[in-house]
């Protein structure tokens, strides 16, 4: 247990500034916990007032300035913040740090909830954490909820018993978690504490969200000045260590949720009936009859489900490399290509975990999958894809031709934006009411007979 007082010397910040140009590169994008989209509530849990704008208030500005509902939960009132006060009594001081949280959230984020469970600062147990975190998360689809807490390994009690219950409630909902830590940077330091640092992801500020986190650190005035000339009443966080808040990053440990696929996949074996329709029986073949050649010898499919398109792909490929971001449907793909020892299915989210060593392909494949991808992701995609495919290479795109509800982009889309990067030219496209087939090559995009000589 890390042994500290809020007045002891702090860890300067050029610190901290040194780690951050030496380490390793980790950035968080929010949409990735999210299947490419931006979660549908944000529930941050403060443990103290201030808590919530020191560790989270820029992605707070961020989240509410996109759209998403978002929750601040204020787990106590802070009334311990001085306990020697001559002027304010704990009573006092609770209802003042309720006025200042409050001007705070509306400064972040003028929308949002604010709700005060009122357990005891300096006494919060994991129990009481867990019970109101539960609670929350029955108020709404816990696996399109992002929640934000302090780190468990924070060094003060009652960030670290918040932290811990909300490993647990997250893990049991299968929501993800972002732990922030606030006293780390006030205590640590890199060379001492690289394995935790090693996995932390720092989320940039744009310049509205940190000039709103300045502004919403400045109604926390019990806390960022003296409460009077008294002695006990000190200024509680001193520039020294309020200068690590002063950044154009917050700072999370990421616990990822399950994807919207992985639980697709848990409760149903098949999710979309790949197998038995004969709608996408049809399509498959469809699919494999459109191919410009007979034989392949690198083939990538991006998003393989449970291996049906994936087995038929094997037949014409010397090599099949399957990516799913389910761990469920990669299991399910694997057991369908058990007897074929040059296809793979492999766990994978893309663009972050692109398989660059594994390229070259000739045939790269994005069926039914591009428009479960960000606009930001798929053009990320389209790029990779690109760099991946070899001089005569090919891209197949097959995709729903209806609403896609939920999601940035529909099956229009993502063809369009293939064909407006101009890097290849369509070979084939077949259109139904249904689904869009289309077969992109390098220009001039000679047909099959032509390349067999017949033309």
């Amino acid at each position: 247990m890390v042994s500290f007082t809020h007045d002891d010397e702090s860890t300067p910040e050029t610190h901290w500034r040194a780690w951050e140009q030496d380490r390793p590169g980790k950035d968080l994008q929010i949409e990735e916990l999210f299947d490419g989209r931006l979660p549908a509530r944000f529930l941050l849990l403060a443990a103290h007032p201030d808590d919530e704008t020191l560790g989270a208030g820029g992605l707070l500005a961020r989240l509410a300035r996109e759209g998403v509902r978002c929750d601040v939960v204020v787990l106590t009132d802070g009334e311990a913040s001085h306990p020697s006060s001559p002027t304010y009594s704990p009573a006092q001081l609770a209802g003042l740090r309720r006025t200042e949280v409050a001007n705070a959230v509306q400064v972040l984020a003028p929308a949002a909830a604010l709700t005060f469970e009122g357990l005891p600062d300096g006494g919060v147990t994991e129990e009481d954490v867990a019970a109101v975190l539960r609670r929350l998360l029955l108020q709404g689809e816990a696996p399109r909820t992002l929640v934000a807490a302090p780190w468990r390994h924070d060094g003060h009690t009652d960030h670290d018993a918040v932290g811990r219950a909300a490993a647990e409630v997250c893990r049991e909902h299968q929501s993800p978690l972002l732990e922030y830590p606030i006293w780390l940077w006030h205590w640590g330091a890199a060379e001492e504490q690289a394995d935790q640092l090693a996995e932390l992801h720092l989320l940039q500020l744009g310049t509205d969200d940190h000039t709103r986190k300045t502004s919403a650190l400045a109604s926390h005035v019990s806390q960022v000045t003296p409460l009077s000339a008294a002695p006990g009443d000190e200024v509680l966080l001193s520039a020294d260590f309020l200068a690590h808040f002063d950044r154009n990053y917050e700072a999370f440990f990421v616990s990822e949720g399950s994807s919207t696929f992985e639980r697709l996949h848990q409760d149903k074996a098949d999710p979309w009936e790949v197998a038995e329709r004969f709608y996408e029986q049809r399509k498959r073949a469809l699919t494999i009859a459109s191919l410009p050649r007979d034989r392949f010898c690198r083939t990538l499919e991006i998003g393989c489900s449970v291996g049906s398109l994936t087995k038929e792909l094997a037949a014409v490929s010397d090599n099949v490399l399957a990516l799913d971001t389910s761990e469920t449907a990669v299991r399910r793909t694997a057991e369908v290509l058990s007897t074929n020892d040059a296809a793979e299915a492999r766990l994978a989210t893309v663009p972050r975990d692109w398989p660059r060593e594994d390229g070259p392909f000739d045939l790269v494949v994005l069926s039914e999958t591009g428009y479960f991808l960000s606009s930001d992701q798929l053009d990320e995609v389209i790029s990779l894809i690109l760099a991946s495919l070899d001089d005569d290479g090919v891209l197949v795109l097959c995709h729903w031709n209806h609403p896609i509800e939920g999601w940035e982009l529909d099956g229009v889309d993502v063809h369009e934006r293939v064909r407006q990067v101009g890097s290849l030219t369509t070979l084939a496209l077949h259109t139904e009411e249904d689904f869009l087939l289309e077969v992109f090559v390098p220009p001039p995009g000679d047909s099959v007979a032509r390349r067999e000589g017949l033309l």
